[in-house]
């Protein structure tokens, strides 16, 4: 009998199904490399345009006759509209794409960046930054999303890494490089400067990002999302981890408004273009972020918590001192602190929400922005009060609620522990 007759063949078949090949990218595979880099490039462009005029706030105070509080809302307005917009535009990435929502948002923002240098009075700059904000939200929404679809899983963590690194090399570059253009021909050229090298950065990202290849279009749902959202404010760890990224970014938000200002006037009388260069500072923050995790596993959430506050309090007080090597010191103390506490929030957010992690931290990047303009705002309303001391003095207060919140937290695993095993979200 034939094996055709006895089915013989067919079993065979059976027995050895051809190999399911995982088509996402990964290192030295296909596309992997030019997508790191445009997403890189893409950050570079983002933090560049959003806090462009960071350094430059002196120099605008001049120009239009305005306190430290007035000139601040240059940056408060770009970080509020993307607080504001940031969840919006996750929505909007789950409907039509996420490269199409990352290519239209900088697009927007570039073109906002090129119109900046001509904006005719306060008010006019101050509404172009408010909608650069919102149209740069497009941003941070999309691009973890899109690697989550396009990267492989052992990849993902290196890839999210390349973008966090192109944030904080395009968040440092940009006002290092303001600083130094606004010293030679003043603070409208610096942001022209910052438009023309976000224009290039955009173009490369859209000829380099490779087009997606695992995006499943969703509905735009309101009842959904509003649901998810309901869901996430209702967590009361989710809820501490916001306020704890919005009073950390307060600090740091605070802070670097205003030190331009206190650098560039007596005792220091610092030229632009080193005040701008203060901002290298960041370095700091790059490294003590990428240490948190290791922090995190010797002394636990909380207790990184509680050392990157104390970090932050103990550089706020040392930058009351009269000696710049001192004030230097402590601006290392207060970022370090910072982003390691920024870190530890940020992570433990994706750790704790179970589903929406995309809303959840689209959430945890809204009130991390709220933040940001509040320190700005608040940070500049205070150095014109009481000068740098009461730019401290909220500095402080933050890292004080920092340390309630976190306090609080501990009572609450107390407890729960007490009645039964601790989730596994609240270790």
């Amino acid at each position: 009998m034939s094996p055709a007759s006895t089915g013989a063949s067919t079993i065979v078949g059976a027995a050895s199904p051809a190999p399911v090949v995982d088509s996402r990218m990964a290192p030295g595979g296909p596309g992997y490399r030019r997508m790191s880099f445009a997403l890189f490039l893409a950050g570079v462009a983002t933090f560049a345009l959003l806090y462009s005029t960071q350094a430059l706030l002196p120099l605008i105070s001049g120009e239009f006759g305005v306190a430290a509080s007035e000139a601040s809302w240059t940056v408060a307005a770009a970080t509020g509209g993307l607080a504001l917009f940031v969840l919006p535009m996750s929505a909007l990435s789950e409907r039509f794409g996420r490269r199409t929502v990352m290519t239209a948002s900088l697009a927007v923002a570039v073109t906002v960046g090129l119109l900046v240098p001509f904006a005719p009075s306060l008010t006019a700059l101050v509404a172009l930054r408010a909608v650069q904000g919102a149209a740069l939200a497009g941003l941070p929404a999309s691009a973890t999303a899109y690697l989550a679809e396009e990267v492989r899983p052992k990849a993902l963590v290196t890839a999210i890494g390349l973008f966090v690194a192109g944030n904080s090399v395009g968040g440092m570059s940009g006002r290092v490089i303001t600083g130094w253009v606004a010293q030679e021909w003043g603070w409208r050229v610096a942001v022209g400067v910052i438009g023309a090298i976000a224009v290039a950065c955009a173009v490369a990202f859209r000829a380099l990002l490779p087009a997606p290849k695992h995006f499943v279009a969703g509905s735009l749902r309101p009842r959904v999302l509003a649901r998810t959202v309901r869901d996430h404010l209702s967590d009361p760890l989710l809820r501490r981890l916001y306020a704890i990224g919005a009073l950390f970014m307060t600090v740091f938000g605070g802070v670097y408004t205003v030190i331009g200002y206190r650098l560039s006037e007596a005792p220091f009388g610092l030229p632009q273009g080193i005040v701008g260069s203060i901002f290298l500072i960041y370095l700091v923050g790059t490294v003590s972020a990428s240490t948190a995790g290791r922090l995190v596993g010797r002394l636990g959430r909380r207790g990184a918590l509680y050392a990157a506050g104390g970090t932050t309090a103990s550089g706020l007080l040392l930058s009351l001192a009269g000696s710049l090597p001192l004030v230097l010191l402590g601006l290392v103390l207060i970022t370090g602190g910072f982003f390691a506490g920024h870190a530890v929030a940020s992570s433990a957010v994706s750790k704790t929400a179970t589903r929406g992690r995309a809303q959840a931290s689209a959430l945890y990047q809204s009130a991390y922005y709220v933040g940001s303009s509040a320190g700005s705002m608040v940070g500049a309303v205070a150095f014109h009060a009481g000068g740098w001391a009461g730019t401290v003095g909220v500095g402080l207060l933050a890292v004080v609620g920092v340390v309630t919140i976190t306090v609080l937290g501990t009572r609450a695993a107390r407890v729960a522990a007490r009645r039964g095993p601790v989730p596994v979200a609240v270790r």
